[in-house]
C-alpha cells in the first residue's frame, strides 16, 4: 500500500510539472511572437536619415532593424552576387554618400548570374539597415563575379570607409531598378520581459513540484515503516 501511495504522489507530481513545463515554453513563445512584433513595428516605422544610426567607423547597434533614408551615387564597379538557394543571387553593390563614406546597399535579388547595372547619377534610397551576416564575399575574385562574401571583407576589397552592417533596400526602390526585393531576416528584438520571466517561473515551480512530489514519497516511506514497527513492537511485548 505503501508503494502504491509513494507511486500515486510521484506521478501526481510529474503531471503537474510537466503543465508547468508546457506553461514556460507557452510564455517563451509568447515573449519570442511578441519580439518578432517589435522587430517589424520598428522595420515598419517611418524612416530615418541613415546618417543619424550609422556613420564608417562606428557601430551602428541601435540603428540595426530600422528603415533609414539615405542618397548618394551607386559605383557599378563595386557590385558581387551573393549565391541564395534555387539559383538566385542577391545583388549588392557600393553606394557612395557625398560624405565619402561607402554603403553595401542588397539591390534586390536576380534569378540569374546577370544582374541589371544600378542607376546613374545622385539617387535618393529608402531600405532597412541590418548587421553584418555572417556569410556575405572572399575579396580574391574580380568585381562582378559571383562571390560567397564576408561582408566585413568589403572594407578590404572596396575603396574608402565603409559604414557598419548593409542596406536591404526596400520593395519599391528594388522594383524600381528592375529587381525582385531581397528577402528581409531583422534582427530579433526583445519581448516584455515580464513573458521571458514568467516561463523561467513555470520551470522553477515544476523543479520545486517534483522535489517535493520524491520528498512527500520518502516521508510516507518513513512514516508507514514507523508505524509498521510500532505495531510490530506492540504485538509482541508481554501482557501483564
Amino acid at each position: 500500500m505503501t508503494r502504491l501511495k509513494q507511486a500515486l504522489l510521484i506521478l501526481l507530481g510529474l503531471g503537474l510539472a510537466g503543465a508547468m513545463v508546457a506553461l514556460g515554453f507557452w510564455q517563451l513563445a509568447v515573449y519570442d511572437a511578441q519580439g518578432a512584433e517589435a522587430a517589424e513595428r520598428r522595420a515598419a516605422a517611418p524612416p530615418v536619415p541613415l546618417g543619424s544610426v550609422a556613420r564608417a567607423g562606428e557601430s551602428a547597434t541601435d540603428g540595426y532593424g530600422r528603415s533609414v533614408a539615405f542618397e548618394g551615387t551607386y559605383d557599378p564597379a563595386l557590385q558581387l552576387l551573393i549565391p541564395m538557394e534555387g539559383e538566385r543571387f542577391r545583388v549588392l553593390t557600393g553606394l557612395r554618400q557625398p560624405d565619402g563614406s561607402l554603403v553595401a546597399v542588397v539591390r534586390g535579388v536576380v534569378s540569374g548570374p546577370n544582374a541589371p547595372v544600378p542607376p546613374n547619377g545622385l539617387v535618393q534610397q529608402v531600405g532597412v539597415l541590418l548587421p553584418t551576416e555572417e556569410h556575405l564575399p572572399e575579396p580574391d575574385l574580380p568585381s562582378g563575379q559571383i562571390a560567397s562574401v564576408r561582408l566585413p571583407a568589403l572594407a578590404q576589397l572596396w575603396p574608402g570607409p565603409l559604414l557598419s552592417g548593409y542596406v536591404n533596400l526596400s520593395s519599391a526602390d528594388a522594383a524600381s531598378q528592375g529587381l525582385a526585393p531581397a528577402p528581409l531576416q531583422l534582427p530579433e528584438a526583445a519581448g516584455r520581459l515580464r513573458n521571458g520571466a514568467y516561463s523561467m517561473q513555470w520551470w522553477l515551480f515544476a523543479a520545486f513540484t517534483v522535489f517535493m512530489a520524491f520528498r512527500m514519497a520518502r516521508d510516507i516511506g518513513l512514516r508507514d515503516r514507523a508505524e509498521d514497527l510500532g505495531g510490530s513492537e506492540a504485538t509482541s511485548s508481554p501482557s501483564g
